[in-house]
């Protein structure tokens, strides 16, 4: 048996519905069971990871866990888990950690490292997949897209090598189902460098409509942003922002390296996903 949590996430749907299809046991940990329609062949169990003292009946009979990162869960999942006497965890890290800073740089990266580190002292076969930008962050821009042909935001030139979710997913399931992935860390990117304004530009491509990025002040954007977004949060998103202007995003080989097949190239990301823009 397999416990997914985080089931109803960009990647954790994805985690779910591959091995629905390769037929393996599925178990999907929500609390609210009653919020999503599920695929018959799941299982689901209500709890929380915040909360370990809800973990035993998700983790009865479960080999192996896709891990979504919850702050300050760490420890206790560790704890129920072996007591499970689960073997194997995928963790949903971040690229922001930084394995040789002695503090890590933003809240994002410090709790991810912290689960990180619960992992790495337990006895468990843990693998960590460190996605760096998610091409699904530029769904924040459907709302400008659905009633215009202009994207209004910070740096223009912001440059990153953003990955499809589903390619994370299937990393994710390769080291759920498969040997020798134990004790790894993987880095994970889409194949190419984009700027703000050239991910913009790809969406109206695939929409057959020109659509352009107007660069807007950052104090401006990050004001907007704030009303949802949590300071420590916005300061590390503008810092990363700022940093890349001028520069080439780096990209890896992750993706291919475990499934085989290049990463999704962020217009096929985009033609995935036309519907919401």
């Amino acid at each position: 048996m397999i416990l997914i949590t985080g089931a109803t996430g960009n990647v954790g749907r994805h985690v779910l519905d591959l091995l629905v299809e390769t037929g393996c046991a599925v178990r999907a940990l929500t609390r609210d069971p009653q919020r999503v329609m599920w695929p018959a062949e799941v299982d689901i169990v209500a709890g929380d990871l915040a909360d370990a003292a809800s973990l035993g009946p998700a983790l009865d009979g479960v080999d192996a866990v896709f891990l979504f990162a919850v702050p300050g869960s760490g420890p206790g999942f560790v704890t129920a888990a072996r007591q499970a006497g689960v073997r194997k965890v995928v963790l949903l890290s971040s690229g922001a950690v930084d394995d040789d800073a002695e503090v890590q740089d933003g809240p994002i990266a410090s709790y991810h490292a912290e689960i990180e580190q619960a992992l790495r002292a337990s006895e468990l076969e843990w693998t960590f997949l460190r996605p760096d930008v998610f091409a699904a962050n530029t769904l924040m821009w459907t709302g400008q897209t659905k009633s215009g042909d202009v994207v209004r935001g910070a740096y223009a030139e912001a440059a990153a090598a953003p990955v499809h979710e589903i390619d994370i997913a299937a990393v994710a399931v390769a080291a759920l189902t498969q040997d020798g992935h134990a004790g790894r860390v993987y880095e994970l990117t889409g194949p190419e460098s984009l700027t703000h304004a050239e991910q913009a530009q790809i969406i109206g491509e695939v929409l057959g409509r020109p659509i352009r990025f107007a660069d807007l002040p950052p104090e401006s954007v990050r004001q907007a942003m704030s009303a949802h977004v949590p300071a420590p949060v916005l300061d590390g998103i503008f810092r990363v922002w700022s940093a890349s202007v001028g520069r080439t995003a780096p990209t890896t080989t992750g993706v291919e390296d475990v499934t085989g097949r290049p990463a999704r190239s962020y217009r096929q990301w985009v033609v995935d996903h036309a519907a919401a823009f």
